[in-house]
């Protein structure tokens, strides 16, 4: 694990010294700050498994799929960006938009819980995608089923307007072409995405 990052302040004092040096625009919200804990409680839990900590990806699929629940929580600079992302038909065969379960058996095109590797980049049926391995019994197959982060036409605002949610993927994280960049140039590359029920509280 990358040393030097500072990861031995309390999340919330990174935070505050982020607001104070107006590297975040507006105070974080309970929810953000939330957030900003897990973020930093997954990278100790898996620490020497990653590469680089100064990002955390955290997809809570406590959300439903026409609200951004694709964090990028900066241990750093303590702010959090958050995008749309897809979770798998598997997870939600009646397409509500929730996601209902998680599932790592090959061919259940459920999405997987647990903490994954992001890695290199290579260019597959979606383009310029993001190869993950899993971390935890709960995703240990990520590789086998090719579980990985793409950009996708049905994560969009516009699908969202006009059916009230997103389209599904068939297990992997998929984001709207308009921001997959973020991940490519700030998630990919030996850092941390970290899958669960997440919620408010």
């Amino acid at each position: 694990m990358a040393a030097g990052l500072g990861l031995t302040l309390p999340v919330r004092a990174l935070a505050e010294d982020a607001m104070a040096t107006g590297a975040s625009a507006s105070p974080l919200t309970p929810y953000e700050r939330r957030i900003l804990d897990v973020a930093s409680a997954q990278v100790q839990r898996v620490e020497g498994k990653v590469w680089r900590s100064d990002l955390v990806g955290i997809a809570d699929f406590a959300q439903p799929s026409w609200k951004p629940r694709l964090h990028f929580a900066n241990l750093e600079a303590g702010t959090v960006r958050s995008f749309l992302l897809a979770h798998g038909k598997g997870s939600d065969p009646q397409h509500s938009g929730w996601l209902q379960s998680f599932s790592k058996v090959p061919g259940s095109e459920a999405t997987s819980r647990g903490a994954y590797l992001t890695c290199e980049w290579y260019k597959g049926k979606y383009g310029t995608s993001i190869r993950l391995v899993g971390l935890d019994p709960d995703n240990s197959t990520a590789l086998e089923r090719a579980i990985v982060m793409h950009p996708a036409w049905y994560v969009d605002q516009a699908m969202i307007d006009k059916w009230g949610k997103l389209g599904r993927s068939e297990g992997c994280f998929a984001m709207s072409n308009g921001n997959f960049n973020e991940a490519l140039w700030h998630l990919s590359g030996g850092r941390l995405l970290f899958a669960d029920r997440i919620g408010e509280a």
